[in-house]
């Protein structure tokens, strides 16, 4: 039997409505979303509509404020960059961040710095989380912008949004949040009105690959000056020019739709999920990288006491698809840059494993897992 797959964080599993929708439009279906000249054209049109206000419902926007992308990569560099323009004519060339971001945000950052945009990245405390105090210490009257990941994707440490988006009412300065990870899954947090802009991956929350959002949403009446990066087309208000692939944005939204019809039981399950592996590890007195009370309810971040994570992972390789970190990352064996954030000792960076489930991953047996790892101590 294939091992269980533990590493959702990477990519989840598709839910089945999604599923499903996706499998009709391709069976069923033809139409470019661009096309208003005949039926097809405005059928699909409609559908990638419909989606759109799925994909607004999860955060409280409308659903001219969303933006169709590939994923959370694109949305983050066009948000990013795209800001860029702006910063020069108004003479804002400061951006603070943090220094847990994925690669996807801490890159294009390298890239406005390389183009003289001054970048503070705020470390975080033990917790995974940064404070908001740090972050009000770093903002200075020349802040562009702040950005901010939505939880982070080895730790599932949840950021403090709520407070970061109240400490800036007064700020000119616009508000990123990278959300590939907590999007339709902690819904609170991206509610706030002075969140201006929000990054979104539907791989992430059930959803097919291929397939996010950028939000932007509305200050004041007015949209962020984000610029286009590429050009021809016109479409998604220019920013995003591009044929739209409509059977993916179909099961897009309809993932977006279940997540916010079945939060609370999902977050039931994961959390049971949870319990179950603490329970089953602490016989290992696993060092859990991260306040469990503050992260995510689907991911575990840990190490034990002089194992490292290339020897857990193969030892669990019949049992458990694991990670020892970013998807985008494992590739390279580098230490993990958000545990060195964190200040955390190099055996426990060394050592660190991330599991991840979801509500549709099957009873797990944590006793198998934690027995094959106590054969290595």
């Amino acid at each position: 039997m294939d091992p269980v797959y533990l590493d959702c964080n990477a990519t989840a599993p598709i839910d089945p409505i999604a599923r499903a929708a996706m499998v009709d439009w391709l069976t069923e279906e033809v139409g470019n979303a661009g096309s208003r000249t005949h039926e097809y054209g405005v059928r699909a049109k409609r559908l990638v509509e419909s989606a759109r206000e799925q994909v607004a419902s999860v955060v409280g926007v409308t659903s001219d404020e969303v933006l169709f992308t590939s994923g959370a990569t694109e949305s983050n560099n066009i948000a990013l960059l795209g800001l860029a323009p702006h910063g020069r004519s108004t003479e804002c060339r400061h951006i603070v961040s943090t220094a847990i971001e994925h690669k996807a945000v801490l890159e294009p950052l390298q890239a406005l710095a390389a183009l003289g945009f001054e970048v503070s990245l705020v470390r975080p405390g033990a917790t995974g989380a940064v404070t908001t105090e740090s972050i009000a210490e770093s903002l200075r009257p020349d802040t562009l912008l702040v950005s901010v990941m939505h939880a982070n994707n080895e730790t599932g440490a949840i950021q403090p949004l709520s407070d970061i988006a109240d400490l800036l009412e007064d700020h000119h300065a616009y508000f990123h949040v990278d959300a590939a990870q907590g999007y339709g899954k902690d819904l609170i947090g991206l509610h706030h009105p002075r969140i201006d802009l929000i990054s979104v991956s539907s791989h992430k929350m059930y959803g097919p690959l291929g397939v996010g959002a950028l939000i932007t949403r509305r200050r004041n009446f007015k949209r962020p000056p984000v610029s286009p990066l590429a050009h021809g087309g016109g479409q998604e208000r220019g920013l995003r020019p591009g044929t739209l692939p409509v059977p993916l944005i179909i099961g897009f939204g309809a993932a977006a739709e279940q997540a916010v019809a079945n939060n609370a039981q999902r977050r039931e399950r994961c959390t049971q999920l949870r319990s179950k592996a603490l329970a089953a590890l602490a016989p290992l007195n696993p060092r859990i990288h991260a306040d469990i009370e503050a992260t995510l309810p689907h991911v575990l971040n840990f190490s034990v006491p002089g194992l490292d994570s290339e020897a857990i992972m193969v030892a669990l390789k019949d049992l458990a698809a694991v990670s020892n970190g970013s998807a985008c990352t494992s590739q390279s064996y580098e230490p993990s840059h958000v545990l060195e954030a964190m200040d955390l000792p190099q055996d426990a960076i060394a050592g660190a494993i991330r599991i991840s489930w979801c509500h549709m991953t099957p009873d797990v047996d944590w006793s198998a897992i934690a027995q094959r790892i106590a054969t290595l101590a």
